[in-house]
């Protein structure tokens, strides 16, 4: 008779991660560091903000900058090369704001409880381009094409108070950047999110927050909207912060530089 020996059910072995080129990984910190500050670094700055020492440094810079990832300026420091540009530029080619905010409507809408809108600046003001339901049972009832009054909404006021100033006169009346709105306007600029506590509609608040671009200007307006009575209007509560915090995440992926850089 065949006899079989027996063996255990073992679990499968965890996925490895793929296997890369340590010396690329290694080197990719100098120009990652550059990207983080934003401005071109001595040596000594460069290697230090990487993590390495000068000497490891060099023959790093030296590789990248006969591919024009890196180039020495007149003073010998070292910032992003001609490559680095054009792959920046292509990158942001093919990003769309709405595309890329679309996730992170998703999440800000778990996180917070409270529907989230995105709006871009349309020909007659700010305009709702894509709308994330609120996951619990109350609902905001809000479309796509919706124009955002600049003086009476969340979402209106933050781009009254970061967009681009002879855009917003044009859609603006006159006289409505009046002493008590400009105030506003600079409560909002110190803040980093706009508010509107029973505005147009009683019983309902919004919270917005702008999202900005490679050329520091606002390209989008990410604004929560909920019911008065569990809405969080605080500018330093958590619900402001998250907000913040995802719009500052955009604003760097659409190429915006890091605030205080």
């Amino acid at each position: 008779m065949n006899q079989h020996t027996y063996k255990p059910e073992t679990e499968d072995p965890a996925p490895r991660s793929p296997r890369g080129i340590q010396s690329i990984e290694v080197g990719g910190r100098l120009l990652l560091a550059l990207a983080d500050r934003g401005r071109a670094l001595a040596l000594k700055d460069l290697a230090q903000e990487a993590g390495m020492a000068p000497g490891k440094a060099h023959p790093y810079l030296v590789s990248f900058g006969k591919l024009g990832l890196i180039e020495q300026d007149a003073t010998g420091r070292y910032g992003l090369g001609p490559l680095a540009m054009q792959l920046g530029l292509i990158s942001l080619q093919q990003y769309d704001p709405v595309r890329l905010a679309e996730p992170v409507l998703v999440e800000l809408a778990q996180a917070t409880g409270h529907s989230v809108a995105a709006a871009l600046w349309g020909t007659h003001g700010p305009t709702i381009v894509r709308i994330e339901e609120a996951p619990s049972a109350v609902h905001v009832r809000m479309r796509p094409g919706t124009v955002a009054s600049l003086r009476h909404t969340a979402t209106g006021k933050a781009f009254a108070a970061f967009h681009a100033r002879d855009k917003v006169r044009e859609v603006l009346d006159p006289g409505e950047l009046d002493p008590g709105f400009e105030a506003e306007l600079a409560r909002i600029r110190a803040d980093g999110v706009s508010l509107s506590v029973d505005g147009l509609l009683q019983g309902i608040s919004a919270m917005s927050a702008p999202v900005f671009d490679q050329r520091a200007q606002m390209v989008l307006a990410l604004t929560l909207i909920g019911p008065t009575p569990s809405f969080d209007p605080d500018p330093a509560g958590a619900p402001a912060q998250t907000l913040r915090a995802c719009a500052q995440l955009l604003s760097k992926r659409l190429g915006a530089a890091q605030p205080g850089r």
